[in-house]
């Protein structure tokens, strides 16, 4: 009987000992799978936060930083958004190289046909002028579109403020002679024709406060020979334009607003020339824009590699001419004092 008990009691204790030793066993077992996915689990928990697979592939090293790269451009500031979700906007932008003075519009130059179907480019000649100007401004803003602008040099010095204006908005800026005088004229010298030229530029400068781009229109279209060889010298591009909106013509803004349109659908395509001067062409242009965009027709900016290099000597002169006062270098401290408060 006592056997028996003590084989019982013997039985007993192995089980519990057994027990003991599979359940610690399986507890190791446990502790070391969960050890793994406690470790990987601030990794999992950040590809959670940027948007990728929880259980990351073999390739983990690069989807992880795809992950990071997203999220960071992501959380970037954006850029400011357009005001109207249905503008015309700009289609894409293109950069000019005018080394040699290339030449745009098909009206005088052939070579560079850069435009494909439905692409316009908008040019406006002869401002800066009060009320024509900032309404062409506001036009083109509302639809969040840009042009190039053709001032002339000496409504720059009449109305820089207008010119900044333009510049601020993010239009481009060339030049067009500093009086608008017709180039190809028979009493036109070369030198008087230079001068013209590199005193508009120079006037643009002054009133900007910084060196235009180097885009040239000829006044009137009158493309001189010899100028035209002298820019290439300065290595300005030279603008004419594939479809002329005479709106200097016209005698109300729709009749501007129809020759541009009915000339476009013709051709296609192709660089407008219209005038910032013109009130007709000002108060044209919130219709013609929207005309553009429900005709399918994309805006494209031209731009340029470097600004235009102006000639110091003529900078001085011109200065000098228009006696603009020599601004004072003393520090503001020295110059306004607070006395009483």
């Amino acid at each position: 009987m006592r056997n028996a008990l003590g084989l019982i009691l013997a039985s007993v204790v192995s089980a519990v000992a057994i027990g003991a030793v599979w359940f610690w066993m399986a507890s190791a077992r446990v502790d070391l799978a969960a050890a793994p996915d406690a470790i990987r689990a601030p990794l999992a928990e950040r590809l959670a936060a940027a948007g990728a697979p929880s259980k990351p592939a073999a390739h983990e090293d690069v989807e992880v930083t795809a992950a990071i790269a997203a999220k960071t451009l992501a959380s970037a500031p954006p850029k400011a958004a357009c005001a109207n979700p249905d503008a015309l906007g700009v289609s894409r932008v293109v950069e000019i190289d005018t080394t040699g003075g290339p030449g745009f519009g098909f009206e005088h130059f052939k070579q560079f046909d850069f435009l494909t179907d439905k692409e316009v480019v908008l040019t406006f000649d002869d401002g800066p002028w009060p009320y024509n100007t900032p309404a062409v401004l506001k036009a083109l803003e509302d639809e969040c579109t840009k042009a190039i602008f053709f001032p002339i040099g000496k409504h720059t010095t009449y109305h820089p403020e207008i010119l900044r204006q333009v510049a601020a908005a993010g239009h481009t800026i060339g030049a067009h002679t500093w009086s608008h005088a017709n180039l190809n004229a028979k009493k036109m010298t070369e030198e008087q024709a230079r001068d013209e030229i590199e005193k508009g530029f120079s006037a643009v400068k002054l009133a900007l406060g910084f060196a235009p781009s180097p885009f040239f229109r000829f006044p009137e279209l009158q493309n001189n020979p010899a100028a035209m060889t002298y820019l290439g010298t300065r290595n300005v591009a030279i603008f004419s334009c594939d479809l002329d909106s005479f709106d200097f013509k016209a005698k109300d803004a729709t009749q501007v607003i129809n020759t541009v349109m009915s000339k476009l659908d013709k051709q296609g395509k192709g660089i407008v020339l219209m005038h910032d001067f013109q009130r007709h062409t000002a108060e044209a242009l919130p219709t013609l824009l929207r005309r553009l965009k429900a005709g399918g027709y994309k805006i494209v900016q031209m731009k340029t590699k470097t600004p235009f290099q102006t000639l110091p000597e003529v900078d001085e002169a011109l200065i000098k001419d228009l006696k603009v006062p020599t601004a004072s270098t003393r520090p503001l401290g020295s110059v306004v004092q607070t006395v009483s408060q």
